[in-house]
């Protein structure tokens, strides 16, 4: 049921429009002065507000402007006994909903209340909306408490409030697009637009004109005019993924928007200028990529302005119970299904595995075994790989043994590599999954 806030002095007018708006259905809250009916604004949870202007303690036009900055979802509409155009005027800036003159206008009355609830209504929605926005994206929604994760988030959150260009670094699957959205809901740019770009996705002449935009007959067909991604993270952030698959001639202009905020749409002449915030990401080593000349070197100082190097799943194994409990929760609740007790034997395998997909993996192992299991869930339900692999953590190897130098020379190669799998897996011309097979045996993070 909804509530109607009455403000007016005269009892005998407060008194009819209660009983006009009661006979309605609806709630009716009474208040004789601006101060009183301030304090049932506090009080109870008011949808629209009635207030007179000429009041004794003080005008409706101007307390208006008090009670939108403390209600802002509350609908306000004003009544007078003698019209004024500049009050109705002053009174819609303040932020009224509608400005009516008492006697004249009464039959306007309660179609007027059911416009505003309506709107009062919608507005709620979006705020509920917005908040969930913000909840799932906020540095809350990025679950773990390891070390290295704590590290990255901190780094982040200092980040987030300023406009510097971020670049995200780590392998894919660990997230890099929800630290964007992040720093982003956390920066000063939240509530306009987060475009996002996945540079592998596309063709290079495509990619340019996702990018830039086209106008019209810019290529076949190019049927008219087209904002595309820099255009419509004017104000906002642009997040553009796996920025290392961008090819290079792009990245020249890509270094000029950076530079200028400006950029020309494909078969346009003319600049145009966007103010955006750019993240990037990527899974590659781009200085490695820049010394190949495969990466602009110029592009990548302007990019590695604020380096933040998302972990491993592997490198934060303690974060996997964490976050297996809140997988299992939202898959049993998007299906329905009661919540699932967890065997240590489940937790084991999973945590005794080297998650080459990352976080990303393990989601999507987690829905699986959430569908199949039943009351628990057990190895049974894991792929197989995932049965039978051992739990090499507490295994030792005598210093003079094979694999002890065959370990021992995987680590150099990869101190030598800074990390890089891939780089590591050539250099030692194996497989990448067989360097990943072998990280799990020896326990190398």
């Amino acid at each position: 049921m909804k509530n109607i806030l009455i403000i007016d002095d005269e009892d005998k007018l407060r008194g009819l429009l209660t009983r006009i708006i009661k006979s309605e259905g609806f709630e009716v809250v009474e208040a004789p002065d601006l101060k009183s009916g301030f304090k049932k604004l506090e009080q109870n949870d008011i949808d629209v507000v009635l207030c007179d202007v000429k009041l004794p303690d003080g005008n409706g036009v101007d307390f208006l402007q008090k009670m939108k900055m403390a209600f802002p979802l509350v609908e306000i509409i004003l009544l007078t006994a003698y019209g004024k155009i500049s009050d109705g005027v002053q009174a819609m800036k303040n932020g009224a909903f509608d400005y009516i003159v008492k006697g004249d206008d009464n039959d306007k009355i309660i179609p007027l209340l059911y416009k505003a609830i309506e709107k009062s209504e919608l507005q709620k929605k979006i705020k509920k909306l917005e908040q969930r926005i913000s909840d799932k994206y906020s540095f809350d929604s990025i679950i773990g408490k390891s070390k290295a994760l704590e590290q990255a988030v901190d780094l982040a959150k200092k980040v987030a409030k300023t406009d510097s260009t971020v670049l995200l670094t780590g392998e894919t699957g660990t997230g890099k697009e929800v630290f964007a959205q992040a720093i982003h809901e956390n920066s000063n740019r939240v509530g306009k637009p987060f475009v996002a770009l996945n540079c592998s996705t596309f063709s290079k002449e495509i990619m340019e004109s996702e990018l830039f935009g086209h106008r019209q007959g810019a290529f076949t067909g190019a049927l008219k005019d087209k904002k595309r991604f820099i255009e419509e993270a004017n104000g906002g952030t642009l997040f553009l993924d796996e920025i290392g698959e961008m090819p290079i001639d792009l990245q020249a202009k890509l270094l000029r928007v950076l530079e200028t905020n400006q950029y020309i749409p494909v078969g346009d002449t003319t600049p145009k200028k966007s103010n955006f915030r750019l993240i990037a990401a990527t899974n590659r080593d781009l200085k490695t990529e820049s010394d190949n000349h495969t990466f602009r070197l110029d592009l990548y100082f302007r990019l590695n302005i604020f380096e933040i190097k998302i972990p491993a799943l592997r490198d934060r194994k303690k974060d996997i119970a964490t976050l297996t409990t809140y997988f299992v929760k939202q898959f049993s609740d998007k299906i329905n299904k009661k919540q699932l007790l967890i065997s240590a034997d489940f937790l084991q395998k999973l945590e005794a595995y080297h998650w080459p997909g990352n976080v990303r993996e393990l989601k999507n192992i987690i829905e699986r075994s959430v569908i199949l299991a039943d009351e628990i869930l057990t190895p049974e339900v894991l792929p197989y790989e995932m049965q039978h692999i051992q739990d090499n953590s507490n295994k030792t190897m005598s210093a003079f043994s094979m694999q002890s130098i065959e370990k021992l020379h995987i680590q150099k190669v990869l101190n030598y590599t800074k990390g890089n799998k891939a780089e590591t897996a050539r250099l030692l011309e194996i497989g990448i999954a067989t360097l990943y097979r072998k990280l799990d045996e020896y326990n190398i993070h």
